[in-house]
């Protein structure tokens, strides 16, 4: 038998097809459009978004073999949800992560509810990009929409509606919203009462691995899976792909690169500390059993890349285009091996984990005549990596240490990128047979709920791992006594931006 991950991100849709030793077999991708608001917001088409889903599992499906796909998961975004009408139509598009407009809702909900009531139901501290404030913003904006929603559905669980299940999602999705007791694994009831929604609205939250019902009979034949495919719950896309990666035990970590720098860790239980909820690190079901897990991002991290090639990079832009290479790789092959004389902040947007700083913006410290292409290209990832530095420290301090972190995303192809990580953070990373480690994560989900072999199990064969790059001692070094520079970077740059 044959098993697909689906994974649902902002840009786009893919696919992959593993067979039971997880080997893979195919993969499809469609790509749809963010649509951005003056105001702030930032929107998806969840109609498209879904016809975008049925067009890669039925091409990842073919590739496989027709009607060889028994059961299905799915890795999903966090935060965005969309409301439907009775009939199971979109009254709205999704409010994805970045939508910032329920940011004047935060206080008040703060003073009312409690800050820290919230942040000990929910395990997470208060951000527009979770589902409770956007609902929030809905509620008093759009209030016609509000009133005629049914169903208050994610990704994940709208792909299951789709395919004819009871709506259901894993328990590391129910955590993004910012509604679920993490603990109890419940919706919050006074957390809802508050925000005006009912459970029934709501999908059911179930455990990541978990059975939600079985593909319909008329969606199957459509799709080209097997008669009776199931439906399994995944998650949250970062535990998800945490799974993929292997972090299936506290001191492994995912290390992701793409738009966003992600860390995400696994942890033996929830973990509630002042210093996680100052550093507003999170803790949340894990989409492996018995595990929970806390992430670090930053909201710079690939796309710092992006920017330097857009603006600096024409010459690796053309030549790739000549000769067929990735623009990427070609530029990177210009920055220099050694550690840069620069300091760099990267708050090319609003900061992530620990600050949730929007305003204070990024910096280089350092610049001369003599500084070059490379030199700044390298200092612009030395300074997003020092920023995930930061974040282990705290993670570290509060009794979450990190051994081994695991390469995952379009990054993790570089082995310069992932070499300069290993030095800045001063742990070995190592890279994967498959980078999509989101949609292995969701197949092995599903596999382990169809074959009834445990996911851990599972990991341990599934998860091919490949090179892992140890720190250079010496630049490891340097960059151990330049973080507390780094330290100070910060509170500079910020109380210098506050007195423009």
């Amino acid at each position: 038998m044959n098993y697909l991950g689906v994974d649902i991100g902002t840009t786009g849709c893919k696919a992959l097809a593993f067979d039971g030793e997880g080997r893979l077999l195919a993969s499809a991708y469609r790509e749809y459009p963010l649509h951005l608001t003056r105001d702030g917001g930032a929107e998806l088409d969840s109609g498209l978004v879904m016809e975008c889903c049925f067009q890669v599992i039925r091409e990842a499906a073919a590739g496989a073999g027709a009607g060889s796909v028994a059961a299905l998961a799915v890795s999903s975004q966090g935060e965005a949800f969309t409301p439907l009408d009775s009939a199971g139509n979109p009254l709205h598009g999704a409010m994805v992560s970045s939508d910032t407009r329920s940011a004047a809702y935060i206080p008040q909900w703060l003073e009312e509810f409690g800050e820290d009531r919230l942040y000990r139901a929910t395990g997470h501290t208060a951000h527009p990009m979770f589902t409770l404030f956007k609902l929030a913003w809905m509620r008093d904006q759009r209030p016609e929409v509000f009133a005629e929603a049914r169903r208050f559905l994610c990704f994940e669980d709208l792909l299951g509606f789709r395919l004819g299940v009871d709506p259901a999602m894993g328990w590391p999705l129910a955590g993004r919203t910012m509604m679920f007791d993490v603990c109890r694994h419940v919706w919050d009831g006074e957390i809802l009462e508050r925000a005006g929604v009912r459970e029934e609205q709501l999908a059911r939250p179930l455990a990541s691995g978990s059975v939600a019902g079985e593909v319909s009979g008329a969606a199957a034949r459509d799709l080209g899976l097997r008669p009776g495919a199931l439906v399994v719950t995944g998650g949250h896309d970062q535990t998800v792909g945490a799974l993929g990666a292997g972090v299936t035990s506290p001191g492994v970590a995912m290390y992701a690169t793409g738009t966003v720098e992600c860390i995400t860790a696994a942890t033996p239980g929830a973990v509630f500390s002042e210093d996680l909820r100052r550093a507003n690190l999170c803790t949340y079901d894990h989409a492996a059993p018995g595990l929970y897990a806390t992430i670090a991002f930053s909201l710079t991290g690939g796309n710092i890349l992006k920017w330097f090639r857009d603006n600096f990079g024409q010459q690796e832009v053309l030549e790739a285009e000549r000769t067929g290479r990735d623009p990427y790789e070609l530029l990177l092959e210009q920055a220099p091996d050694e550690p840069s004389s620069l300091l760099v902040l990267p708050y090319w947007t609003p900061s992530g984990t620990p600050y949730f700083d929007p305003d204070t913006p990024g910096a280089i410290v350092g610049l001369r005549l003599s500084t070059g292409r490379g030199e700044l290209l390298r200092a612009l990832l030395e300074g997003v990596a020092l920023e995930m530095r930061l974040n282990l420290e705290i993670l570290e301090g509060a009794g979450c240490r990190v051994r081994e972190l695991r390469a995952i995303g379009g990054g993790a192809r570089s082995r310069f990128w992932n070499q300069l990580k290993a030095d800045v953070t001063g742990r070995p990373v190592t890279r994967l047979d498959v980078t999509e480690a989101g949609c292995l994560g969701a197949a092995m989900l599903a596999a382990s709920a169809h074959s009834g072999t445990p996911v851990q199990e599972l990991a341990r064969t599934w998860v091919r791992t490949g090179e892992t790059l140890e720190p250079d001692p010496a630049k490891a070094a340097l960059y151990s006594e330049r973080l507390e520079h780094y330290r100070r970077l910060y509170p500079t740059v910020k109380e210098f931006a506050a007195r423009r």
